[in-house]
């Protein structure tokens, strides 16, 4: 079995959103003796990012195909890290959740299931999460980035959300240790809207807030 068929059919199976069939191929092809490396560098990571790519456009109609391109991505990837030869370098750790007043959850997870696929540690923190809640779990994980979802422009907006997140951090001395990346669809409505709440970055869809985070990461640990 050629990487090449590998990426084919894998990219087929997750586009089918066949999460049996993806993991089928994936376990055969290391049978078969592809790497389990090159099955995170080489295929599910390059196909996770084509898909989101692919299905962004339309990215309200397209949830359920986030979900399940994420999902599936994170599955496969938890299952060959412990095969690697040796194991594999955490990029860094973030903590998410869904803000105070909000019950949304589908997008986080999206988002989880794109950060486990880019080698990032992410903590669910769960849904109608307090700003407090956020900080001290983001000081207890050591994490580089706290990500905050709200899917109304009231808890987008709202006191007890990023605004009172940023404000804590300020307080603590924490804003060059700890980033603030948002995201939900009053930031699809308007794109200026994370500098309002203070946050620092955006992300409209899954694959691209998983580059986010990890750019932010990259800073803090500059």
């Amino acid at each position: 079995m050629t990487l090449g068929t590998v990426i084919n059919d894998y990219r087929q199976a997750v586009f089918d959103t066949d999460r049996d069939r993806a993991l089928s191929i994936v376990r055969d092809a290391v049978e078969s003796g592809v790497s389990p490396e090159d099955i995170v560098f080489k295929v599910v990571i390059p196909v996770v990012e084509a898909m989101m790519k692919a299905i962004a456009e339309d990215y309200d109609n397209n949830l359920a195909q986030h979900f399940m391109t994420a999902q599936i991505s994170a599955q496969v990837t938890e299952e060959m890290l412990p095969l690697f030869a040796t194991p594999p370098a955490i990029v860094g750790r973030a903590v998410l959740g869904t803000t105070k007043g909000d019950l949304h959850s589908l997008g986080k997870r999206i988002v989880i299931g794109c950060l486990r696929s880019l080698m990032v540690d992410a903590i669910d923190l769960g849904v109608n999460v307090a700003a407090e809640t956020f900080v001290e779990q983001a000081v207890a994980h050591q994490a580089q980035v706290i990500g905050i979802s709200a899917m109304m422009m009231h808890t987008a907006q709202g006191a007890d959300g990023c605004l009172r997140v940023r404000a804590l951090l300020a307080e603590r001395g924490l804003e060059d240790k700890i980033r603030i990346a948002v995201g939900g669809a009053p930031f699809r409505f308007d794109p200026h809207l994370y500098r309002a709440v203070g946050a620092d970055a955006w992300a409209p869809d899954g694959i691209s807030a998983g580059r986010v985070i990890v750019d932010l990461i990259e800073q803090v640990r500059r």
